[in-house]
């Protein structure tokens, strides 16, 4: 299978140099929304690189859910490998790859854990079985099956009431941005890139750089 003739032309969009005057995260928001219009379920989803302690570059998908001035909060298993490669570098980087308007963000950043009391209340939101699912797993832990896995899921669901706490080990992220990169794709692999970097003052410095 020869894979060298995939090819796609992007004429979907554009960003001008007037573009470079937007506030980065009301572009993010309006790109977001214009996605999610679509009815895409999966309008959410990054995919969250981080870096281990010896230095190896790891990435999964994971759901963004909420928006907070210059960043923005994802959950996760404190224990699981994303957690403990962010335990020893903060440093990560954030991709969203929506192909059906020809567009990506990459977002570079650092994270820290937002409080208790928030991740409790947003637990306490999930669905029930989500929950369960939460506290029955040893994120990113070996097991020997996927029936071991369903035998201790059910177990938590037999042995456990309505209502159900947060684990210690669960909880959010706040991703502070410190670099935004928007993407359009264009005709003949002409794209537009449009940078913002944050400066010490909480201000945006823009700039264009090449395809």
């Amino acid at each position: 299978m020869s894979l060298q003739d995939d090819r796609k032309e992007y004429l979907n969009g554009e960003l001008g140099d007037e573009s470079l005057s937007a506030n980065p995260i009301e572009m993010f928001l309006a790109w977001l929304e214009e996605y999610r219009l679509l009815g895409n379920s999966d309008s959410t989803a990054f995919a969250l690189s981080t870096v281990s302690k010896d230095g190896t570059p790891d990435s999964r998908i994971v759901l963004l859910k909420e928006i907070r001035d210059e960043g923005f909060v994802f959950y996760t298993n404190y224990n699981s490998k994303k957690g403990r490669d962010i335990s020893t570098n903060p440093n990560v980087h954030a991709l969203f790859f929506w192909p059906e308007i020809e567009r990506q963000i990459r977002i570079k950043g650092k994270v820290k854990k937002i409080s208790r009391i928030e991740s409790e209340k947003y637990f306490s939101s999930r669905p029930k079985l989500s929950q369960l699912g939460a506290l029955s797993s040893n994120q990113s832990e070996k097991i020997k099956s996927r029936i071991d896995l369903e035998l201790k899921f059910n177990s938590f669901k037999s042995e456990s009431s309505n209502d159900y706490n947060c684990p210690d080990d669960w909880g959010g992220y706040y991703l502070s941005f410190e670099k935004i990169e928007f993407w359009q794709g264009r005709r003949n692999r002409m794209h537009d890139r449009l940078v913002f970097e944050i400066k010490w003052n909480s201000e945006w410095n823009s700039f264009r750089v090449q395809p």
